[in-house]
């Protein structure tokens, strides 16, 4: 018992010093309010704890700061402020500092810091855009890919635009009624998926979309199942133009005012506008692109993903979180429904069926066959009859499609490169061309161009170092060249492209040549195309990743799946080798059995997503050294490191890329199922304890890595 109390047996004495000491203490005057420099600070909580917007992985903590009681009412959890970062002490008080950004996160009473507190410097703005449900989704998904949380919240918060700020969102509308099943009758357990999310239940499906142009009303279907059960709903796709597809889709179902439309299209203050609508309530559906995976949908009843294995739903942005895994984080620990969908199927989304951990939904072989084009490869019989059938860049077969499809309407050309010659070569020895300044790859971007993939160079008078040749030779031709070829051979027929420079959303039904780069395919109104044909498939299937058979399939089914099905004439011509499995999967539309085996594979080889695993590149000396300083988990291994391949020059430069002729290294290090946040926090804490130090240069991390080539 504490000497104030007094024990039983004090004596008098005692008990009247005890008296008199209370006595004091009451009529002793009040403290004075605390005060910095003369401003006073608040009374009740007059510590905020405040995330700085600094990415520095060693930085990755709460830093406290003294609330001014001018302050107190604004600053509040969640609130964007301006603080001085970095001061020192002088004579007791905190003197200097940067002024930067940054977000309260909770205010306090008291700071575990010794010294004195530096008053917050601003609070820019009332909002509080960081509600403490997206802060934990941030958290989470900073720990699972060994980032910092102020980089993740700066992907998840939008720059802010104070006119938008300055806008009243409307009030919010009533749920609406729950929608019909429509087609997706034509799935097994798709109208009880819709009922359940009607309900209120949070069923989790990977769903395999049929062939055709009805995916986006059936993503905008389960949506508004989910928002008439009083929830919200959020729906990621990869691109703008298939978002705007979901969105017309979803504006036909439930009308305007209960969604939005969240892509980098609508400009920084519109989207900043329409993302606080979200986050202040006032709407609860939200249809976006990569960035949407984070957005402040309160109560989700469903968050849906189309097409995970398109690239861009992996942040090129540290810590290059992929929406994929971001919305399984979601689903758990939000307690909301979860839709992965695609015509082809990843090897994660095989995973999640296989553990149980979701439900497929697809439709039976009758139906796949009745809606899937007729696919046609290079086989015997064309071999008897076209002796160059495999050589040839277009067989007997291909021209045969294409013609025939032409009488019935417009025909799809996939070519896998853009450009017009993206790799050339010695005519006379076949040697690669390459730039005489940075050794970089030679291309043709226009028929009498020739300039650098690296450093953008002119070449005008190039010739051969081996051989002094001064003529070129395709090693792989592009699409604005193929686009030429077709026009030469087909003069009676417009010809269009599209590509990354020009991409087209629709083109009309009549007769016509479409050449397109992947992905960047336009959608044929009416019937859709009467014929494709999906050229140079070994470009696609010779790449050196992990991933190359997965990916061919996947581009191969999105461009065939908008040609007619085989019931009116639609015909699919793939060039590539007929044996390879990809190419049978297309061939039998079975992208379900080829992720399946795919997965089987690599659970026998150790290969993600069955193990778990990260990257660590940068210089061969930093690399080592990390890797020697990480308390790795027991039975991590450690591959490489091994040179970094250099980046495909036809991709943009991605952010941690290593420049243009710098050399890097990389090593993987692969651990057993559950390891893999252990294996995070090890390579996090091993790169915050190099940076304190200074030794060396920071390395890039990336956890479970998309490309393992």
């Amino acid at each position: 018992m504490s000497r104030e109390n007094g024990p039983p047996e004090a004596g008098v004495g005692e008990q009247l010093a005890l008296i008199r000491e209370t006595v004091r203490k009451a009529k002793a005057p009040k403290a004075k309010p605390r005060t910095w420099r003369g401003a006073e600070l608040a009374a009740g909580l007059p510590v905020a704890r405040v995330l700085v917007d600094k990415g520095l992985v060693h930085l990755d903590r709460y830093f406290d700061y003294a609330v001014p009681a001018a302050m107190d009412a604004e600053a509040q959890p969640g609130v964007r402020v301006r603080v001085r970062f970095g001061a020192g002490e002088k004579g007791g008080r905190r003197e200097g500092g940067k002024l930067v950004s940054g977000f309260i996160v909770e205010r306090v009473a008291e700071s575990e810091f010794r010294g004195v507190l530096a008053p917050i410097a601003q609070v820019l703005s009332a909002e509080q855009v960081l509600a403490p449900e997206l802060l934990a989704l941030c958290r989470a998904v900073a720990d699972r890919y060994a980032g910092t949380l102020a980089d993740v919240v700066q992907l998840a918060v939008p720059p802010r635009r104070a006119r938008a700020e300055a806008k009243p969102s409307p009030a919010p509308l009533p749920p609406n009624a729950p929608p019909e099943a429509g087609s997706w009758a034509r799935y097994g357990a798709g109208d009880g998926f819709l009922t359940a999310l009607a309900r209120g239940d949070a069923p989790r499906a990977v769903w395999t979309a049929l062939p055709g142009p009805t995916w986006p009303q059936e993503l905008a279907r389960a949506a508004a199942a989910a928002l008439a059960g009083g929830r919200g709903a959020l729906v990621v796709v990869p691109d703008g133009r298939a978002a705007a597809r979901v969105d017309a889709a979803l504006r036909d179902l439930i009308g305007e005012g209960r969604h939005v439309l969240l892509t980098a299209d609508a400009g920084p203050e519109e989207r900043y506008r329409r993302w606080l609508a979200v986050s202040r309530g006032s709407v609860r559906g939200v249809i976006g692109t990569r960035a949407a995976m984070f957005a402040p949908v309160a109560d989700p009843g469903l968050v849906a993903l189309w097409d995970d294995g398109d690239a861009s739903h992996s942040d090129p942005h540290a810590p290059q979180p992929h929406a994929r895994e971001v919305l399984i984080q979601r689903s758990m620990t939000e307690r909301a429904g979860f839709l992965l969908g695609g015509l082809s199927c990843t090897v994660e989304a095989a995973q999640l069926v296989e553990t149980g951990w979701a439900r497929p939904l697809t439709a039976d072989r009758e139906r796949v066959r009745a809606a899937a084009p007729l696919v046609r490869t290079v086989g015997d019989g064309d071999e008897a009859r076209d002796a160059a059938a495999r050589a040839a860049r277009l067989p007997t077969m291909a021209w045969q499609v294409v013609r025939d499809g032409l009488r019935h309407g417009p025909v799809l050309v996939q070519v896998p490169r853009r450009g017009y010659a993206p790799r050339l070569a010695c005519e006379r020895c076949r040697t690669p061309a390459r730039c005489r300044a940075c050794a970089g790859p030679l291309e043709a971007p226009q028929a009498d161009e020739l300039a650098c993939a690296w450093c953008g160079r002119p070449e005008p008078d190039w010739h051969c170092g081996e051989c002094g040749g001064t003529r070129l030779r395709a090693q792989i031709v592009g699409a604005r060249r193929t686009a030429e070829e077709l026009g030469r051979a087909f003069p009676a027929v417009p010809v269009r492209t599209s590509g990354r420079d020009h991409v087209l959303a629709t083109v009309p039904g009549t007769p016509a040549l479409v050449v397109s780069t992947p992905g960047a395919e336009p959608v044929a109104e009416g019937d859709g195309y009467a014929a494709a044909l999906l050229l140079d498939g070994w470009a696609l299937l010779g790449r050196p990743d992990l991933r190359a058979g997965e990916e061919a399939l996947r581009r191969w089914l999105g461009a065939a799946a908008l040609v007619r099905g085989q019931a009116e004439g639609g015909t699919v011509a793939v060039i590539a080798e007929p044996t390879l499995r990809p190419v049978q999967a297309l061939v039998r539309w079975d992208p379900v059995g080829h992720a399946v085996r795919e997965l089987a594979e690599r659970a026998e080889l150790g290969f993600p997503p069955v193990s778990r695993m990260a990257s660590v590149a940068g210089r061969g000396e930093d690399v080592r050294d990390l890797l020697r300083s990480a308390e790795l988990p027991s039975g991590a291994e450690v591959l490489g490191p091994v040179p970094l391949p250099v980046p495909d020059p036809g991709r943009p430069r991605r952010p941690g890329d290593p420049q243009p002729g710098e050399e890097w290294e990389r090593a993987l290090v692969r651990v057993r199922p559950g390891q893999g946040a252990a294996l995070a926090a090890a390579l996090k804490a091993a790169q915050a304890a190099r940076l304190v130090k200074r030794e060396g240069e920071a390395v890039r991390l990336r956890i479970d890595p998309p490309d393992l080539g």
